[in-house]
This record gives structure tokens, sequence and C-alpha cells, in this order.
């Protein structure tokens, strides 16, 4: 093959494929494989061409759960097309009014909580403070009255990679209890999850 290709070029070949002459099994794959050789290359994101925009969302009436897939896709980046996997090409996210959350599951008369669920009773976060028998223990309800952005911060990092790429995405995601925010001057675009 390397003698006829050498003596009647690439094209001569390919014309002996098609009009079928004197060329064996062999010599057709080859002659096919370099006619249809166009490869179309997909599009890999490079770090300093992402320009990562801000989005602001109300927290206020979500559940918990699916409020976080939406923030975690959003902070990977799988919005966009130009998603690349071992990039981060995800946005900057302010959630605010993360203490009018609520969680899923059965409602329950509450004095005080709205939203109250049998979830909120089952639940429990939990912390080992690095001391022998230091396991901390706090029921959903507890922590939704102590740290409501710890609630929606611990539920997005589950679904982010588990490696250094997810705990930079992670960075991104800025949690506050009530309606004000410190980043006025980012311009966060509100965004209705």
């Amino acid at each position: 093959m390397q003698g006829r290709l050498a003596r009647d070029g690439l094209a001569g070949v390919i014309l002996r494929a098609i009009a079928g002459y004197g060329l064996n099994r062999r010599d057709n794959i080859l002659a096919f494989e370099s006619r249809n050789f166009h490869v179309t290359k997909s599009y890999l994101a490079k770090t300093g061409e992402v320009n990562p925009a801000w989005i602001l969302v109300d927290a206020s009436g979500h559940v918990v759960g699916r409020l976080a897939v939406k923030l975690a896709t959003i902070l990977m980046g799988k919005h966009k097309p130009q998603y690349t996997p071992h990039v981060d090409t995800g946005d900057f996210i302010v959630v605010i009014n993360a203490d009018k959350i609520r969680f899923g599951g059965r409602r329950m008369a509450h004095p005080t909580h709205p939203n109250f669920t049998a979830k909120m009773v089952s639940k429990t976060y939990d912390h080992y403070t690095g001391y022998p028998g230091g396991r901390k223990v706090i029921p959903a309800a507890e922590m939704l009255e102590r740290k409501p952005e710890e609630i929606i911060r611990l539920a997005v990092r589950r679904m982010l990679p588990k490696n250094k790429l997810g705990r930079h995405m992670l960075k991104k995601l800025k949690v506050y209890r009530g309606g004000e925010h410190p980043h006025q001057s980012q311009v966060p675009q509100p965004k209705a999850v």
C-alpha cells in the first residue's frame, strides 16, 4: 500500500478505491478513512477565559434540597453551553432570606415557625469537635434558628465535586440570613429559581 501511495498519491488510491481497481480490503479501508478525516473538536474553556456573573436568589419559601440542586448546577456552570468539567465555569450566587427556607415533609403545627414540617424534627446535623466523645448533634429546627445559612451551604456542598475544584466553587456561594447583602457593588442580577 505504501508503494502505491507513494507512486500514485492519495488521490489516485482514493480514485482506485472508488472504482474498485486492484485494491484489497485493507486498501479500501485506508482510503475510506483518509476521505472522512474531518473531526469536529469539542470546546474546552480555559481558566482565564471565564467571566462569572453574579446572581441574586431569594430563598424564601423554597425547599432546601430542591433549591440546593439548582444552586449547585449554577455554581458548577452546567447551565452554560461552555461547561467544562475540569474548569470552574460557574457563576457567583448571593442567596438572601435563608431564614425563610423550608424542609420537605408533612406540615405540623408550630407556634413560631409557619413552615414547620416533620422533617425538621427528624433530620439532624452533626459535627465532631475533635475531642473524645465530642460529637455534637443538632436537630434541623434548632439549626434553622441558629445558623440558617449553614443549612443551605451544607446542602449545596454535598452536591458539588469532592475535590479542590468543588471547594473553590463553594467559595462563590454567599448566603445571608435576611434580605440585605454586602454585594451591591457587584450588581447581582435577580433570578427566579
